[in-house]
């Protein structure tokens, strides 16, 4: 294990000097190789996760475009955020010196694997491609639940680097909790990246405050998702919101990170749930989910006051859905055992009053998600409506309408992030474009010698990267364009 940090950490100065261009075909190098490897790559994902064929296959197209989304923000430069000020004798507060601002990579990154996305979430997903981007070497630590996969991806992921003239040890990778734990508190390491439990990543993110020199612990760690549906909505198209709950809750045997947790339903209304008693067992991921799982539903199905709409059943490995239903007293009488998350195909329905304040009830029980949702009426809007938006849009990173949260898009405008417990950071996102500020620093320099500069603040600009100039004399007009 200290092999791959000394590595890892020895390819930092070259990697991340490098001219963006250059890490974004690599990067398309790597997306390339991957998809070639499709074939090889599938079996073992399938034997080690139970995750079906067209889910993994689509996984992994998520995963290579992933890498070439991250391919066009390194090549385009703008994530360098270039800022040239030039020397102002007149400046109004007195002399001005020549400043050039921009952002550099912060050095190694340590990458925890999720186990739900052995590809995307993995060692080549979005985190690795980000910081890669970013010019930052990456050390993943394997998830236990798909090792072999991950032997196999960094094997691929490493000869496609090298293939493209970077250092193959941009990318190693360790197997193991005391090796991760250890790579965590190395002093090489400059940043870490997670995605799993919030015990687990609350462990992490307090061993990477407590070093000597804190670093950076992007954790995204749980979440309950809550989606609420008015009246109108459902008289509407109650079937439809049925079928869309039912899929999303039990899509992956409910093992993603957005799957709605609470659905909050206007007491009295019709609302199908046969959309769950059709769906067998599936397998989890491995004896960590199913042990946590277990225990989760025996707490929800052991609280008084709740219905049992779908008992479903766990046998082995496999999980069958599971749905409850109570009221909002229960669910405020005991939200220390419906509140929080269930990693797996198990969620409440909430029947609210909807003629009584809905928002503060929501404010009491939601604690910080990855997503929250609202299902309304054609034209619908009303104070109840938006003070309950208000709500939801103070404690989730994206707040969807008249959808579901889990499919999560892989494009620019995507955060996925949110207060604490989802992450550790609710300022940045573990998807989209916006990932790569996670694993970069600014530094100016102030009157350096135009040959002491590094190409992105140079006037000539050899990389040609975007650069934002202040011309002298500009700070006599600041306020004109209020």
């Amino acid at each position: 294990m200290t092999d791959s940090i000394a590595a890892v950490a020895a390819a930092a100065p070259e990697f991340g000097s490098t001219e963006p261009r250059r890490r974004a075909r690599a990067l398309v190098a790597v997306a390339d190789a991957l998809t070639a490897a499709a074939d090889d790559l599938i079996p073992p994902a399938m034997a080690e996760t139970g995750l079906p064929e067209g889910r993994l296959r689509g996984e992994l197209k998520r995963t290579t475009v992933q890498l070439k989304l991250f391919a066009d923000v390194a090549a385009a430069g703008a994530f360098l955020d270039v800022r040239l000020d030039a020397a102002d004798p007149d400046f109004v507060l007195g002399p001005r010196p020549d400043l050039r601002r921009y952002l550099v990579p912060l050095g190694p990154v340590l990458n925890f694997a999720a186990s739900n996305f052995p590809f995307a979430f993995s060692v080549a997903g979005g985190d690795t491609a980000s910081a890669l981007a970013a010019g930052c070497p990456v050390l993943v630590k394997a998830h236990p639940g798909h090792p072999r996969l991950s032997d196999l991806t960094a094997s691929i992921v490493r000869g496609a680097l090298a293939e493209a003239g970077m250092p193959a040890d941009a990318l190693g990778l360790i197997h193991g909790q005391d090796e991760g734990v250890a790579a965590l508190k190395d002093e090489r390491i400059a940043a870490a990246s997670f995605t799993g439990s919030l015990r687990a990543g609350r462990a992490l993110f307090d061993i990477a405050a407590a070093r000597p020199k804190p670093i950076p612990f992007y954790g995204e760690l749980g979440s309950t998702n809550p989606v609420v549906v008015t009246a109108a909505a459902l008289a509407e198209r109650s079937p439809q919101i049925a079928a869309g709950f039912a899929a999303s809750v039990t899509g992956s045997a409910g093992q993603l990170c957005t799957k709605p947790g609470l659905l909050f339903v206007p007491a009295g209304a019709d609302f199908a749930t046969d959309g769950f008693g059709g769906v067998g067992p599936q397998r989890l991921l491995h004896p960590g989910i199913t042990e946590g799982f277990t225990r989760r539903r025996e707490q929800v199905l052991g609280t008084a006051g709740v219905a049992v709409l779908c008992e479903g059943s766990i046998s082995g490995d496999a999980a069958e859905p599971t749905l409850v239903e109570t009221d909002l007293a229960t669910l405020l009488g005991h939200r220390d055992t419906l509140a929080d998350e269930a990693f797996g195909p198990l969620s409440v329905i909430v029947r609210y009053d909807p003629a009584m304040p809905l928002a503060p009830a929501i404010a009491e029980l939601v604690e910080g998600s990855l997503t929250a949702g609202v299902h309304i009426g054609s034209g619908e809007d009303s104070p109840w409506l938006r003070e309950v938006l208000g709500v939801l849009g103070d404690r989730a990173g994206r707040l969807l309408f008249n959808g579901w949260p889990t499919g999560v898009a892989v494009t620019p405008a995507m955060q996925h992030g949110g207060p604490w417990p989802a992450t550790t950071n609710p300022t940045t996102t573990s998807v989209g474009t916006a990932a790569i500020g996670r694993f970069l620093r600014p530094v100016t320099y102030q009157d350096c010698p135009a040959a002491l500069l590094p190409p992105p603040l140079r006037d000539d600009n050899p990389w040609h990267v975007p650069q934002t100039r202040s011309a002298a004399g500009e700070s006599a007009t600041w306020g004109s364009l209020a």
